[in-house]
């Protein structure tokens, strides 16, 4: 027999901040919203959530009908229920954020957006519902994330140097970081794999890559190895 519950019910949505890197700033990437409200204006990628699917299944759906992204590293940050956050009706919306490499990344609009682009982080337009708390939640997360576990692997190519991965976490945490120290304590650690490739159509010298060993990551956490930079 179904069971009607005697009290009204707020709705549910999903929204995503999506950080990436360039050469010299760290990314949001945003959709110009397609309908009211604020139709014209910039906001995060989200939707509503469907009955039949989980809040990770909402946000990768979500993200991949409004920007063309999928696959992508995406974890929960936030909920936010404030009464008045939506002038449609009560809304509650749990936010993710994502990491993704810019390359072989393009974004493309569809669905209920008009338009989506990347925006530095510094100049970022004015934006719809309460997505500038949400953006600066998450910039919080990633800035703490970023100390404790390899989260900033994912914003780079599979393959990358010592100084991309310097400038990853020198963008993330806003300053800058002594050359020999972070690249001692990285190679000390275990977790980078020397390549037998270099660098390609370089103006300065081409360095060595790098990848990141996933697996000797794991295996050293589970001996109780703690990330930390």
């Amino acid at each position: 027999m179904a069971f009607s519950y005697p009290f009204a019910r707020p709705a549910l949505t999903v929204d995503v901040v999506v950080f990436a890197l360039d050469q010299t700033d760290l990314q949001v990437m945003l959709i110009e919203r397609d309908l009211q409200p604020f139709a014209g204006q910039w906001a995060l990628p989200g939707g509503f959530v469907r009955v039949d699917e989980t809040l990770e299944q909402a946000a990768n759906r979500e993200l991949e009908e409004e920007s063309g992204l999928a696959g992508i590293f995406l974890e929960q940050l936030c909920t936010l229920g404030d009464l008045d956050r939506d002038p449609r009706e009560r809304v509650v919306t749990v936010a993710y954020y994502a990491l993704v490499n810019l390359q072989g990344h393009a974004v493309r609009a569809s669905t209920d957006a008009r338009n989506a682009a990347w925006f530095a982080l510094d100049d970022l337009p004015e934006l719809a519902f309460d997505h500038q708390r949400i953006v600066q939640a998450a910039l919080t997360r990633l800035r703490a994330k970023v100390r404790y576990q390899p989260v900033g692997f994912e914003l780079l190519p599979e393959r990358f140097t010592l100084r991309q991965l310097q400038h990853v976490y020198e963008m993330i945490l806003d300053r800058p970081l002594d050359k020999r120290n972070f690249r001692k304590k990285l190679l000390s650690m275990g977790i980078l794999k020397l390549t037998t490739e270099i660098e390609q159509d370089v103006a300065h010298r081409a360095a060595r890559l790098f990848r990141f060993d996933k697996r000797a990551y794991d295996r050293l956490t589970r001996q109780g190895f703690n990330f930390e930079i």
